[in-house]
C-alpha cells in the first residue's frame, strides 16, 4: 500500500519533469507536507501549519518523509521535526527552507498563478533539465554532477528555446520561448 501508493505519489511528484508547485493553506500534515516538500516551489499562506503527525499516531513517516526533510533541513532538524510532531508555522518554515514565499490567504491563488505562468512562458525544456539537475545532485559526487550538467547543457543547446534566448541576449531584446 505505501509503495504503490504514497511513495509512488511523491516520486510522480519528484520525477515529473515539470516544475510543480504547492500553495499550502491550512495544515499540511503528514503525506499532505511530504506532497508539498516534494514540490519545487512551496508557497504558504501565513496561517498556514506543516505536522508531522505520525509519532502522534505511534507511525514512522511515510510518503517519502524520511528521505525529503534531512535533504531539505538536515538531519537534525527533521528528527525534532519528526520525533515531537509540533505544528510549524508557514514562518518558521520559511526560515527552515521548507517554504519559498509565505504570503497573505487572499494572495495564495494569484501568487501561485503568477509563479506558474513565468514558468509555462520560459524555456520549459531547460527548466526540466535543471530540476533533473538539482533532483540528481543530492545522491551523486561532484564529478558526476559535473558531467550530468555538461550533458544536460549539451542537450539544452540544440533547442529552439535556448537558440532564442542567445539570440534575445545578443540583440538586447525580451526573449520569446516556445517550448522547443
Amino acid at each position: 500500500m505505501i509503495r504503490l501508493g504514497a511513495q509512488r505519489l511523491i516520486s510522480a511528484v519528484l520525477d515529473c519533469e515539470k516544475p510543480v508547485i504547492a500553495a499550502v493553506n491550512g495544515t499540511a500534515a503528514g503525506i499532505g507536507a511530504h506532497l508539498a516538500f516534494a514540490c519545487d516551489l512551496v508557497l504558504a499562506a501565513d496561517s498556514a501549519r506543516f505536522i508531522e503527525v505520525f509519532v502522534r499516531r505511534g507511525l514512522v513517516p511515510d510518503g517519502g518523509g524520511a528521505y525529503l526533510l534531512p535533504r531539505l533541513i538536515g538531519p537534525q532538524r527533521a528528527k525534532e521535526l519528526m520525533f515531537f510532531g509540533d505544528a510549524l508555522p508557514a514562518t518558521e518554515a520559511l526560515a527552515m527552507g521548507l517554504v519559498n514565499r509565505v504570503v497573505p490567504p487572499d494572495a495564495l491563488e494569484k501568487t501561485a498563478r503568477t509563479w506558474a505562468d513565468r514558468l509555462a512562458q520560459g524555456p520549459t525544456r531547460a527548466l526540466a533539465l535543471t530540476k533533473h539537475l538539482v533532483n540528481t545532485s543530492l545522491d551523486a559526487d561532484r564529478s558526476t554532477a559535473f558531467a550530468a550538467e555538461a550533458t544536460a547543457q549539451e542537450i539544452n543547446m540544440t533547442t529552439r528555446d535556448a537558440q532564442e534566448g542567445v539570440a534575445s541576449f545578443v540583440e538586447r531584446r525580451e526573449a520569446r520561448y516556445e517550448g522547443r
